[in-house]
């Protein structure tokens, strides 16, 4: 346990940072206590009490309290994994996507600008107004939008969806549960507000709880069957208490990101964020309110829901009939040539297709999903963060080999792309069609997802996957030295067959095998 400010007392004064610690620690203990399973822990707890016990801290120094909270930790015990869980956020200055110098000072933690140190932080989402939560889901939608700092490219942004609907009718006669079971909370934020070219957020959504309409006032309430069970601050008196909304759901984001960093600890920060990206999923109910068909229905459901509800079992582990591939590289994307400064490198990733098993099922409808995760550095001028390509020190960007391209037109391909990019022109061609979100969608932000969907046979011949830079001020502003730097980033590529007899683990494990090392 540490303090922000030595001076301080180290217990919680409030009783939400013991809620958040509980369930980052277990999960939502109503779940916990229904069984008798002895609960296995493979994380451990810090906390930092960075909110005064009297007053508020000033906004200005938002961001540095930030930094110095978690240095506290890290001085502590420096050479620990760990995952940065923040769960309060501004209200009184909504940047609807622009940076803001708190988002700006996250985006730099993870990106390790200042010391080389690259740090996982997730952040949530912010709550809609309570007593607005009855025009559910307008409220969620014409709100402001995500509070600050949750606009960090860098950051996992969490909102929060809701599976609880139980009302005990005894107790509450006529009480109407607000949120449909699988789709969003009352409580969430969304950025549906916002505008390019600033990231599409939250990123993700976890259970935040849910509200009922108490009919004789009809306004929005909690109810005690519609929120998550952790820990009271008050221990000896009331060891349990009922919590929710955004901070819930951030907890339990962290939790799962601390259960990914014990099982894999070689993975880096950028790896454990993508894993939580790919592994998430929309609900019927999510795919139901805005029933996409258009690249813009989907954008709303990003901004509504980020990529939907992460999996556990998906991030861990790859079925029989599903694989993931991960990669952890880098490359340098600019460098200096003559008095210029250019788009420097290019990587082409090789994927260990089962070609044999792919063309064998021929027709068969299959998926791929490649999700791409890197950190970006914010410009140390913050006067021009407005302009295009100011605020980011890089982009990054996938692609896949089509079908039938040979590999010297995908390279031709993938090297016009970057140009068109940079001279602000769309990207999208008549086959991102088999791509649920496009080129254009997927590249807002620093974390890119996108499925692919077509049979087998199609994607037999598609073994490539290509990742290259976009301008950014690393390149634009050479005075600051970093034009030559490299850029970490991590790439997952999984396929799945709905053909559940289909060995395409075991397939690509013997291909790999083969691989010279």
């Amino acid at each position: 346990m540490h303090t922000y400010d030595p001076s301080w007392n180290k217990a919680d004064h409030d009783g939400h940072g013991t809620e958040m610690a509980g369930l980052a620690l277990y999960g939502d203990l109503a779940e916990v206590l229904a069984t008798a399973a002895p609960v296995q822990l493979t994380h451990n707890l810090e906390s930092v009490k960075s909110l005064p016990p009297y007053g508020q801290n000033p906004p200005q120094l938002y961001g540095d309290i930030t930094a110095e909270s978690i240095a506290r930790a890290e001085v502590q015990n420096p050479i620990q994994n760990r995952v940065v869980c923040l769960t309060f956020s501004a209200t009184d200055d909504r940047d609807r996507g622009r940076p803001s110098s708190w988002s700006a000072r996250i985006d730099n933690l993870c990106s390790g600008f200042d010391d080389d140190y690259q740090r996982l932080i997730v952040v949530a989402a912010g709550n809609t107004p309570a007593e607005e939560r009855h025009h559910y889901p307008h409220s969620n939608m014409s709100d402001s939008g995500i509070h600050d700092p949750g606009q960090s490219w860098n950051a996992i942004t969490v909102g929060a969806f809701t599976e609880k609907g139980y009302i005990d009718p005894a107790e509450y006669p006529g009480w109407p549960v607000i949120a449909p079971v699988g789709d969003l909370s009352p409580c969430s934020s969304t950025s549906m507000t916002w505008q390019r070219p600033w990231p599409t957020k939250p990123d993700v959504v976890f259970e935040g709880g849910n509200m009922a309409i108490d009919p004789t006032v009809g306004n929005a309430d909690y109810v005690d069957s519609l929120q998550l069970l952790s820990t009271c601050f008050q221990h000896t008196t009331k060891p349990f208490v009922t919590t929710g909304d955004t901070s819930a759901a951030t907890a339990l984001a962290t939790r799962m990101a601390a259960v990914l960093m014990a099982q894999y600890p070689d993975y880096w920060p950028e790896t454990i964020r993508a894993l939580l990206v790919h592994s998430a999923e929309w609900t019927e109910e999510m795919l139901e309110r805005f029933k996409p068909q258009k690249k813009r229905d989907y954008e709303n459901l990003l901004r509504y829901t980020g990529y939907g509800v992460p999996d556990l079992t998906r991030a861990l582990w790859s079925a029989e009939n599903t694989v993931t591939l991960i990669a952890q590289d880098s490359l340098q994307p600019f460098d200096k040539k003559g008095s210029s400064y250019v788009t420097h490198d290019l990587n082409l990733h090789k994927i260990p297709w089962p070609t044999d098993i792919l063309q064998e099922l021929g027709e068969i409808l299959v998926e791929m999903k490649v999700t791409l995760s890197y950190f970006i550095e914010s410009n140390p001028a913050r006067r021009g963060w407005g302009r295009k390509y100011s605020y980011a020190s890089h982009g990054l960007r996938f692609d896949v080999k089509r079908s039938l391209e040979t590999f010297d037109a995908f390279r031709q391909r993938i090297n016009q792309k970057a140009r068109d990019e940079e001279g602000g022109r769309k990207t999208d061609s008549p086959s991102d069609t088999e791509w649920i979100l496009g080129a254009n969608l997927r590249k807002l932000g620093s974390i890119h997802s996108d499925t692919w969907r077509g049979t087998a046979a199609e994607l037999a011949d598609r073994g490539y996957v290509a990742v290259y830079p976009v301008i950014g001020w690393w390149r634009e502003n050479p005075r600051h030295q970093r034009w030559n730097k490299r850029a970490r980033y991590s790439l997952v590529v999984s396929i799945r067959s709905p053909e559940t007899d289909v060995e395409l683990y075991s397939a690509v494990q013997n291909i790999i095998k083969l691989v010279p090392r």
